[in-house]
């Protein structure tokens, strides 16, 4: 966690007055456990909250100004609370507007201008939810701010829809929920077609999840995701021959995928498909064995899963096969996967304590030598969902 009272002083730095009116808001970068590209399909995902995010530093200003600021990028800024508009330059900025302007055209109204300085600990570009976590903390602190209610399943929608029109990056529901309704030691067992939620226990004992990143930069809206849901899209065309109501492949089980996937011609969306509809299934066994503390099973449906976005989905690509590959030949590991939207990002492994500097170690050498790359790796506890630090 961020070092409040350091932060505090370069608020004051930046604007001026006193530190005692600042208020600071924390939301939680995410790391999804199992169930990938499954979220726009509307099946379950298995995502949970990390304890290091994007904390945010607010005072009302007196004017009718937005001032951003940020520890981590030079580019800093006023501008006025109207008209919010989408402008390249504003780069990682456009995040907050694009909150701001949808809390305007829901009817939600500023008293006044702020002051905000965000620090970031999510390294950006590495798959662990950084956009989401400004979005959500950034709706939370204004609605709180402004003295509104803070319902996190709105909070929630309001900043997916937020990147999706404002941001132009069409992401499902997944990491803008995980980062308002994460709960410690706990994943969040997600429906995103109908945002029906449990909160699953993760008692990990002596394994520790560890995030290794690639620092092979990916862009999601230049990335083929569009192109994955695109072949989705095309699936569900072919199999209503089958099933005339249906809309997203996450409302087949897999018998019934099973029994009509020939119907599918194209062979290439017929495998995208099916990675779908066997992801969802693995999320469901994976309930079921954590319930039942069987870290094993859980491990192996940790590599099934990457398998599958490897050959079916094709999104891993040579760093993140790389990364899982060598995490897999280290003893102590139960499972390794990629997490994201993949083509870069990040991967998260479930590792035994006793073996996490040997991890780092090995597959730090394995994958500088098979891609010439440098990984970095962050060993990670559960965490809560967006709050209010006191």
């Amino acid at each position: 966690m961020a070092n409040i009272q350091a932060l505090k002083e370069q608020f004051v730095q930046l604007y001026g007055g006193d530190a005692e009116s600042v208020r600071v808001f924390h939301a939680p970068g995410r790391v999804n456990l199992i169930g990938e590209h499954t979220d726009y399909n509307g099946g379950y995902v298995f995502p949970a909250a990390l304890t290091f995010g994007t904390t945010l530093l607010i005072r009302k200003r007196d004017d009718r100004q937005l001032a951003l600021a940020s520890t981590n990028f030079e580019l800093k800024k006023k501008l006025p609370l109207e008209p919010i508009v989408y402008d390249e330059a504003d780069d990682w900025m456009n995040y907050p507007k694009g909150i701001v302007r949808e809390l305007q055209s829901r009817g939600y109204t500023f008293g006044s201008g702020y002051d905000m300085l965000y620090h970031g600990e999510i390294p950006n570009g590495a798959g662990l939810s950084s956009s989401a976590s400004i979005e959500v903390v950034t709706a939370y602190g204004l609605l709180r701010m402004e003295g509104y209610d803070t319902d996190t399943v709105e909070i929630a929608k309001l900043a997916q829809k937020s990147e999706n029109e404002f941001n132009g990056v069409k992401c499902g529901i997944m990491d803008q929920f995980a980062v308002a309704n994460g709960k410690r030691d706990h994943a969040i067992l997600l429906m995103c077609d109908t945002l029906e939620y449990e909160h699953v226990p993760f008692r990990s004992g002596s394994y520790k999840l560890v995030i290794g990143n690639t620092n092979k930069r990916r862009g999601l809206v230049d990335s083929k995701y569009n192109e994955r849901r695109s072949q989705c899209e095309q699936a569900v065309e072919a199999l209503r021959r089958a099933y005339p109501n249906l809309t997203l492949l996450g409302q087949l089980s897999l018998s019934e995928f099973n029994a009509s996937a020939h119907l599918i011609a194209d062979d290439t969306v017929r495998a995208r498909a099916r990675h779908v509809v066997e992801e969802i299934d693995r999320v469901l066994q994976s309930i079921e064995v954590l319930k039942a503390n069987d870290l094993e099973a859980f491990g192996r449906l940790m590599n099934g899963s990457h398998d599958s976005l490897r050959d079916l989905y094709e999104v891993t690509g040579p760093e993140l096969d790389a990364m899982v590959d060598a995490a897999r030949s280290v003893p102590g590991v139960l499972g390794s996967r990629m997490t994201g939207a993949g083509f870069g990002g990040c991967t998260v492994s479930l590792v035994h304590e006793d073996s996490i500097e040997r991890f780092k170690e090995e597959v730090g050498r394995k994958y500088n030598e098979a891609t010439g790359l440098t990984a970095e790796f962050y060993v990670c506890s559960i965490g809560n969902g967006v709050e209010e630090l006191s």
